[in-house]
């Protein structure tokens, strides 16, 4: 199955149902009066996060998703029947974005959390609503509110609690293989690692989810190599393990390069609990492996651990050592699968507008939609 992270998809609500213009008439019944029913309501477009996805690769072969409209209304008070909402189900860690690419709608990190993206419109009164003691046969209704149309985005960040970052071919997806039953594809050449892989690994009992994204080289922030597009799926992790090639030449600048692209990144990553360690020592004296280990604790100013994720050297240590952040983490946190740090998620309320960014409080007569923003806290102000 391809992995595919992003996608866009057009989205549309149910328009409301119309009111009914109708009269009572019945042999041997004077004065029936008006009976016409009220329009049902447009359905909703809903966002739901479930378990048994983990790519976005459906909405590569569908785009389009409307919801249906509210039927309208008839004779005999007869109330039209709601549109059915259209639920979207997507992975749990996806982010819903506007079409600018920068505001986040929702952020669905839960099973089973659901989140309204369009409200379908109200159905029209009948004339039955408008008669009165000076209007008794009333002969008109009202329309049903139109429909809602938007564009959005979907970006899927894996939901992980290890996140592992270094340069092509420091050793990632073999680390991975070896402590987890993940089957990622292991190469001697750059960049074999093209998309993320997920693994579980277990430690005494624990166990915890690790992220394998594909190497950075100096100047992903601007496009290099595969870029940091797949550093996103590594903001939701507990802590990251940052592999260092121990056979390089200088082992120090292969630390300071990637340091630097997590720094140009953001997202919170720079600032992340990180463990390094120098990868392949088993292809090295263990004089030269010391030597190597200084370097780099000079560079990050904080202790440096080594291991060898192919002969197998030091691999529980490791894994005993992520097992305590995480579950450190998880004490603070709540075993909850972490946000991203910068997302800010706007909560909808039943029966209001939904928001559009970037737009004072206002009604646009020309467009017939309320606008909205966010208020201080990164929640919607309705």
């Amino acid at each position: 199955m391809k992995f595919l992270d992003q996608a866009k998809i057009y989205i549309k609500s149910g328009a409301g149902g119309n009111g009914c213009v109708s009269f009572r008439r019945e042999k041997f019944i004077e004065y029936g009066g008006p009976d016409g029913g009220d329009g049902g309501c447009g359905g909703d477009v809903i966002i739901e996060a479930v378990q048994n996805l983990n790519t976005l690769i459906d909405f590569r072969y569908q785009q389009h998703f409307k919801a249906e409209r509210g039927i309208g209304g008839a004779g005999r008070n007869m109330t039209g029947r709601d549109g059915h909402d259209c639920v979207i189900k997507v992975p749990v860690g996806t982010q819903v974005l506007d079409a600018d690419q920068q505001t986040v709608l929702a952020d669905m990190t839960t099973p089973g959390q659901r989140t309204v993206l369009l409200r379908g419109g109200n159905g029209g009164w009948g004339n039955a609503r408008f008669k009165s003691s000076t209007n008794q046969a009333p002969r008109h209704a009202n329309p049903g509110e139109p429909a809602k149309e938007a564009e959005v985005w979907l970006r899927l960040k894996l939901i992980a609690d290890v996140g592992l970052v270094g340069l092509p071919n420091a050793g990632k997806s073999t680390f991975l293989a070896a402590v987890t039953r993940a089957r990622p594809k292991i190469g001697d050449y750059p960049f074999t690692t093209l998309h993320p892989n997920l693994g579980v690994a277990q430690i005494d009992g624990d166990e915890y989810v690790i992220a394998d994204i594909p190497g950075l080289i100096e100047g992903a922030h601007e496009g290099h190599g595969l870029g940091d597009r797949f550093l996103g799926h590594v903001e939701r992790t507990a802590v990251l393990l940052h592999l260092v090639d121990g056979t390089q030449d200088d082992p120090a600048q292969a630390y300071r390069i990637v340091r630097t692209e997590l720094e140009a990144y953001g997202g919170g990553l720079a600032d992340k609990r990180e463990i390094i360690v120098l990868n392949k020592i088993d292809a090295l004296f263990p004089e030269l492996v010391e030597e190597q280990k200084k370097l780099v604790e000079a560079e990050a100013g904080k202790s440096v651990y080594t291991m060898s994720g192919a002969a197998g050297l030091n691999l529980s240590d490791i894994l005993r050592l992520l097992n305590r952040f995480v579950q450190e983490d998880r004490a603070e946190h709540g075993s909850a699968p972490r946000a991203a740090l910068d997302t800010g998620v706007r909560r909808y309320e039943r029966g209001a507008m939904p928001p559009l960014p970037d737009r004072q409080d206002e009604f646009d007569e020309d467009e017939g939609d309320w606008y909205t923003s966010l208020d201080e806290n990164g929640e919607w102000r309705p």
